[in-house]
């Protein structure tokens, strides 16, 4: 004890020593595995790897997977909206009318967690079967061609939309939820007795009130979601392959590592531009704040 109350500045720096050792030896190392990696060659003849500094992987990965990059991302984007939209009406009146039956309509959201999510995305493909009720549901009002293609929802990207979009809500909604239920109801009547009309204190004060959780959820769902392979391994095809599919075929039934290393790379710097970006443009210091 005497020993740290002579350095009590060093207390901060040892509490946070077990964290920052973790980081280290599970992010950082793999990490720097991975970037040298995806700077080797393969030798064609015996298949070993030979450590070249091959900065042409990054524009060779480039040119040849760019669609499957557009399609992440796209997939993901339209997926993170579809989220928003459900989630943030449902969340609202959780948070505001929920009363005392909150906890268990929350456990409604967060209940197919306890699930595999392999599980999950599997009991889509049930869902979303040719002969099942959702298909026999869009034949019957003429929209399958709409939203599937050849009369069929299975093996579509609207298929891969609605299990990434499935998987990923709660992701969404809870944040949302947290925001919601600090906000002051008591702004909300001032804001009434200031003459302003429901829609009006939405807008001025629920809405940018809320923006914290539109900024959490929006990251936590596009983020994975954009890296994700399952959803359009088992609810699509080869043509909506994203890059996640991408990887893990080269990483494991190729065995083609320097491409694999260098499409993670690639993936990982591209949604780190994309969160500044989106950041500043959000102004996180604001909402923090």
């Amino acid at each position: 004890m005497s020993f740290l109350h002579r350095h009590r500045g060093l207390v901060p720096y040892l509490l946070l020593a077990p964290g920052l050792a973790w980081l280290a030896l599970f992010f950082v190392v793999p990490l720097g595995f991975l970037g040298h990696q995806s700077l080797e060659e393969q030798n064609p003849v015996d298949f070993s790897y030979t450590f070249t500094w091959a900065w042409h992987n990054y524009s060779d990965a480039i040119s040849t997977y760019h669609p499957q990059l557009i399609r992440s991302f796209e997939y993901a984007g339209i997926a993170t909206v579809v989220a928003l939209l459900i989630s943030y009406p449902l969340v609202y009146w959780i948070a505001f009318r929920g009363g005392r039956w909150k906890n268990l309509l929350l456990l409604f959201i967060i209940g197919p967690f306890f699930v595999t999510y392999l599980i999950r995305t599997l009991a889509w493909q049930t869902i979303l079967a040719d002969q099942g009720p959702v298909v026999h549901f869009l034949r019957d009002v003429h929209l399958i061609n709409v939203i599937g293609d050849n009369d069929r929802l299975l093996a579509t990207p609207t298929a891969v939309v609605a299990g990434i979009t499935y998987n990923y809500l709660p992701f969404m909604a809870l944040p949302l939820y947290v925001s919601l239920e600090q906000i002051d109801h008591r702004l909300i009547e001032a804001a009434q007795d200031l003459y302003a009309n429901a829609g009006t204190a939405f807008l001025r004060v629920t809405l940018p009130l809320s923006l914290p959780g539109v900024f959490a959820g929006t990251l936590l769902t596009f983020i994975p979601a954009s890296g994700d392979f399952i959803n359009a391994q088992l609810l699509g095809t080869t043509r909506t392959f994203m890059i996640g599919n991408v990887i893990q075929s080269r990483f494991l039934e190729l065995t083609d590592y320097p491409v694999a290393a260098t499409l993670s790379f690639i993936l990982m710097a591209i949604i780190l531009l994309m969160v500044l970006v989106y950041s500043r443009v959000l102004g996180t210091e604001r909402l923090t704040g």
